[in-house]
Formats: C-alpha cells, structure tokens, sequence
C-alpha cells in the first residue's frame, strides 16, 4: 500500500469546502466478546455511529461537505425528505440547527403508527427545529414531487434554497464516505490487523466512498454492502457516483459496477420494518459489548456479518471490519418491535 496514494487522497481532500460538525477519525474497537461468541474470525467496528451530530452517524461526515455547498451558495433554507425514521433526516436538522438554516422535511410512512407517533428520529428532528410533513403512505413518487414543490414554493417566497443529494452533490456524501476509508487503512495498519473484508449497511453512497477510498489508495481490503432495502441497479449508479467523486478530487481512478458487492438478502419483509435476524444480530452486539445498533439498518448489515461468520464464509483466522453507521434513536420508534424481540 501506498503512502504516497494516501497522501495524495488526503491533500484531495483537504482542497475541498467543508464546514466542521461533527467528530472524524472515529475509534476503530476489537470486539473480543462478540466475537468469541460467534466462535469465528475477530471482528473490529469502526464507530461511526460516534460522530457526534444529532446523536452521530455516517451522514454527519456527508453533511459537512455537502452543506458546505449549501453554505456556498447561500441557502438559508433546506427541504429533503425520506423514512419518518430517516437517520439521514434527523442529522440534517442537526446539522441546519448548527449552521442558522431552516428545514423543511417532507417524511413518508413506512409503518401504520409512523403516520401519528412523535417518537425515535422523528422526536428528534422536531426538537432540533425541523418543520415536519408526515405523508400517509411510502409513495416515493408523490414524495418527491411535494419535495420539489415545496422548494419552489419557498423560492418563490424570496428563500435561498438546497436540496441535498441532487446529481451535481450526491459525489460529495461519497467523498465523506473515502475519507473514512483512509482512516481505516491507517487504524488498521496502527492495530497491526489485515482485515480481507468489511461490512457495512450501505445502499449508495456509504460503501460507494469506501470502496472509492480503499482502491484510491491501493488497499486489498474489500467492502461487502449490505442493503436495508431492495436493489434497483444500485452497482451502476454507486459506480456513476464514483467516479463522480474521483473526478471532482482529480483521482486517477476508473470504478464500474463490478467493483461493488451490496447485498439485498438480509433485507426481510422490506426497508423500514425490523427483520428476526437483525434484531437477533443487535441483541447479541449489545449483550456482548454494549454498543446498539438501529433495528432497520445497521441491525440488517449486522446480521448479514453473523450469517457469514457462521456459514463458514468468512476465514477465522483473518480479522473482519464491520462500520458501524449508527442510527440508535430509531430504536425508540419501534418499541414495541424492540419489546417482542427481548421476550422471544
């Protein structure tokens, strides 16, 4: 591995706008109980879910690059939209709060009880000020043309507006996503550990800067995506993103779809409701080391690891990675999911 790529990703990085709001370089833990309880290889978690914004998460590093695009531009007012218990949304308040901008959220129901309870992520958005629109269904189509109507309507009454995620931004979550794998390259060299692989809960943008750091810097380490939700060609658009993001930090590199593994089978019944494998991988992560997981994304990625350590499809004697990308408060809004699952 190259010191001399690493350096060079790291000035790329450095060149860009950012606007601080959280903790980087987040600690990479051996997780020895966890692991003697699965009887396999020793796992290590990188602890994204401590990068402090809003109750911390991977979209805090996403943020401080993309709202320093907002920052550029002037925005005072900020309108996104996705899951009533979107980690995504909540940081984003987080993250507006910090910054003076307002922010409209319009929030789609995934559950029955999404439509009327206040509670988890959601609780948490409104106390950090967000204006909240709860539609009555998962509609993503009608989602989005509310979104967008919603910022034109502000436009028209004088606001400067920003939406995150568009196709001129969407590069910069992934450039957030291959700073983290620098600093995994480098922890795990400190930690005197080779891990083959690493798992991660990741529909785009979160593997695709992962996958884009480890190869920017030459590292054999590949990154297994598991997906909360089911796949539509996520391959081509995450290496449409890529390189994206490689040309906007003038990267020598050239991604495709095969670079990327995401796996869609640990979903369950569909995004957004708990599944019997992932609520049994977060009990295990908590009884055996007090760290807690989400129980609709990272509790999905983390039972995709429990699978393939106990399958035999992971060598014992080579060290794992999983990212840990945080999403905590969500278990509050589905309590009595969290309740079933402890009496089973």
């Amino acid at each position: 591995m190259s010191s001399a790529l690493e350096s060079k990703l790291e000035m790329a990085l450095a060149n860009l706008q950012r606007v601080r709001l959280g903790v980087d370089n987040t600690p990479l833990e051996h997780l020895p109980r966890f692991s003697a309880a699965l009887d396999g290889p020793q796992v290590w978690i990188k602890r994204d879910d401590l990068t402090g914004l809003a109750f911390g998460g991977n979209k805090t590093r996403m943020l401080e690059y993309s709202m320093a695009a907002a920052v550029e531009r002037g925005a005072d007012t900020v309108v996104f939209g996705a899951a009533v218990q979107s980690n995504y949304c909540r940081q984003l308040a987080g993250a507006c709060a910090k910054l003076g901008m307002t922010l409209h959220l319009v929030l789609r129901s995934e559950r029955e009880i999404d439509r009327t309870a206040i509670s988890g992520n959601n609780l948490v958005q409104r106390l950090l000020g967000a204006h909240v629109t709860v539609l009555s269904d998962n509609d993503r189509d009608r989602q989005q043309e509310m979104i967008a109507a919603k910022a034109e309507a502000l436009r028209a009454a004088g606001h400067n507006v920003f939406v995150p995620r568009q196709d001129d931004t969407v590069d910069l979550d992934v450039i957030a996503y291959a700073e983290s794998a620098l600093e995994l390259v480098r922890q795990c060299r400190q930690e005197e550990i080779d891990p083959r692989y690493v798992y991660v809960c990741a529909a785009d943008t979160t593997q695709t800067g992962l996958v884009l750091g480890l190869i920017a810097v030459g590292s054999p380490m590949l990154v297994k995506g598991i997906n909360p939700a089911f796949k539509k060609d996520n391959e081509k658009r995450m290496a449409w993103t890529a390189n994206q993001a490689a040309d906007r930090l003038d990267l020598d590199v050239t991604l495709t779809a095969a670079d990327f593994d995401n796996d869609d089978s640990f979903v369950g019944e569909r995004y957004g409701i708990p599944s019997a494998e992932g609520m049994a991988a977060l009990r295990l992560l908590a009884q055996t080391e007090g760290i807690l997981t989400d129980p609709v994304y990272s509790s999905k990625a983390l039972a995709g690891l429990v699978a393939h350590i106990r399958s035999g499809a992971l060598p014992p004697h080579e060290p794992v990675v999983f990212v840990h990308t945080g999403g905590a408060p969500a278990i509050f809004g589905y309590t009595e999911e969290m309740v079933a699952a402890l009496e089973e």
